[in-house]
């Protein structure tokens, strides 16, 4: 991989899930940071705060579809009414165990989502990605 992105942004209820995908970006020098948010409403607070700020705001965003309350579904919606400002710079692929059609295509569907990989994270998985970006 060439120039590591700067931020991504990992939006998964799962600790072990982040752990794993955090080590995988460290370990293959996919981004400088990762910001880890345990809930689809933390990373809408996240990026809502720093809308300001864009060196603060993820190049890129892996979505976990089911979480509690703020699924990646409501997520998906929620992010849709930032502003251009927002949604130009953060690119959404969604990271998900779900093998549900209905899900993947619900997903594949939104403007927003640059492409759906079944979790685990791994190198060749983000290797795909930097092609995408």
């Amino acid at each position: 991989m060439n120039q590591p992105i700067d931020l991504v942004m990992l939006v998964d209820d799962n600790d072990t899930d982040n752990f794993i995908s955090k080590r995988i970006i460290q370990l293959t020098k996919f981004a400088t940071k990762v910001e880890i948010k345990n809930s689809g409403k933390s990373a809408l607070e996240y990026l809502a705060s720093n809308k300001d700020t864009p060196e603060n705001l993820p190049n890129l965003i892996f979505l976990d579809i089911n979480m509690p309350i703020v699924n990646g579904f409501v997520f998906l919606y929620e992010f849709g009414r930032f502003e251009e400002s927002i949604t130009k710079k953060c690119k959404i692929v969604v990271l998900s165990s779900s093998d549900n059609k209905r899900d993947i295509d619900q997903v594949m569907i939104n403007n927003f989502v640059t492409k759906f990989i079944t979790k685990p994270m791994t190198a060749d998985s983000l290797e795909l990605i930097k092609e995408l970006l």
